[in-house]
């Protein structure tokens, strides 16, 4: 990486990393801490509050994206960034549960997802591009194994309100960030025309990675509808869950540097299969011993699932920025993560109605079947040719004048 790329890369991870890190702070203990407000007896309503932010975010990804592709990237990040902010405040603020769900919305409102990473694509060689989105990726698995532990100690400190006042802060400290760290936009995006959406729909290989991205991220979430209990009674409490999922998530960042490697020597595409096949396998692993399930073997299989599903969020978001045309990436990547936050909704939704009407087997050999018809659609894929940079045309040019 160049020293911009490293600069671009670092920012933007850390944009991600922080609205994640109020994102996943709040998830651990919402539904405790929501049933203390007046209508928290509501098991539904507190439900809605807990995925309204998904269901949002899902509906305004693809007009963010395209709006960064005709008036500028960061514009539209420090815009979505506020609107989250002011999302944060108001559930800090709220009286109720139905002031919460407000704020969960407006939250969710701050769909900035795509623009920041087409920002990161834009300003990232095609070479490179797969390791500045596992920068990404690396730091979302991170702060997610942090959340898992501070999020009960924070929240027997502040509170809820507190903790939402956190992410409020959180997301006006990545605007400063924006503003002042990342590297200005690429000069010729304001003279490259405007993408259409139809474009984008119409690209067989971008929808490919569409479907795997809302399965993926909707077996993820299902999974932890039932892992938690399965932890609990393999014998391992409920503040101690941690123990198992930090040191697979930072076990599972060293098996996914070797992917860098793998893919310089155009392994790339056999890279991507195998981690769909782990995470599918995985399903099935789960599925084998959820009547009876042992610390060791679900130790042993969230960490082949961290290294599959770490692979994914690396090598996904990448794909689809090198596949899309220049001119509809914001739009490309504004589907790409409108599928993504829908897989959360309907891995929630969903997975709730299979653990309690089928139980955990039939919620994880669902996830199972998703995985292997996921496997079946990407089949066809071929990692695209990196493209040259404007430099690199103008030397050819040169020479061949």
């Amino acid at each position: 990486m160049t020293p911009a790329e490293r600069r671009a890369s670092a920012s933007l991870a850390m944009i991600f990393a922080a609205r994640m890190l109020g994102l996943f702070l709040v998830l651990p203990v919402f539904a405790l801490e929501a049933a203390r407000y007046p209508g928290g007896s509501d098991p539904a309503l507190v439900g809605l509050a807990m995925g309204i932010y998904g269901l949002t975010q899902g509906v305004l990804q693809i007009p963010y994206g395209l709006a960064s592709d005709r008036f500028g990237r960061k514009r539209v990040i420090v815009l979505g960034l506020l609107v989250f902010a002011v999302g944060s405040f108001i559930a800090a603020a709220a009286p109720s549960l139905h002031w919460l769900l407000i704020g969960r919305a407006v939250q969710g409102a701050g769909a900035v997802s795509a623009a920041v990473t087409a920002l990161l694509a834009d300003q990232t060689r095609d070479i490179v591009r797969t390791k500045a989105m596992a920068m990404v990726g690396a730091s979302i698995g991170l702060v997610f194994a942090v959340s898992l532990v501070a999020a009960p100690l924070l929240a027997a400190r502040i509170g809820l309100h507190g903790l939402f006042t956190v992410t409020g802060v959180l997301a006006l400290s990545c605007i400063a960030v924006v503003l002042w760290w990342t590297p200005a936009e690429p000069v010729q995006h304001a003279n490259v025309p405007r993408g259409r959406l139809a474009d984008v729909l119409k690209h067989p290989p971008l929808v490919r990675l569409d479907i795997g991205v809302f399965v993926l991220h909707a077996v993820q979430v299902a999974m932890w509808v039932a892992v938690p209990a399965m932890l609990v009674q393999s014998g391992l409490a409920k503040d101690r869950h941690w123990q198992v999922y930090l040191p697979a998530v930072l076990a599972s960042f060293v098996v996914m540097g070797g992917m860098f490697t793998l893919e310089r020597r155009g392994y790339l595409r056999g890279v991507f299969l195998a981690a769909i096949g782990l995470v599918m396998l995985v399903q099935l692993g789960l599925l084998a011993t959820a009547a009876t399930p042992s610390l060791p073997a679900l130790a042993m299989l969230l960490f082949l699932f961290f290294c599959g599903f770490n692979i994914l969020e690396a090598t996904q978001p990448s794909l689809a920025s090198r596949l899309a045309p220049p001119q509809s990436r914001g739009a490309a990547l504004g589907v790409y993560n409108t599928l993504q936050s829908l897989g959360f909704f309907a891995g929630g939704a969903v997975g709730g109605w299979l653990s309690k009407n089928v139980g955990p087997a039939g919620l994880f050999g669902a996830g199972a079947g998703l995985m292997l018809v996921w496997l079946v659609a990407a089949w066809p894929m071929q990692a695209p040719q990196p493209r040259k940079t404007a430099e690199e045309v103008l030397a050819e040019e040169a020479e061949a004048g």
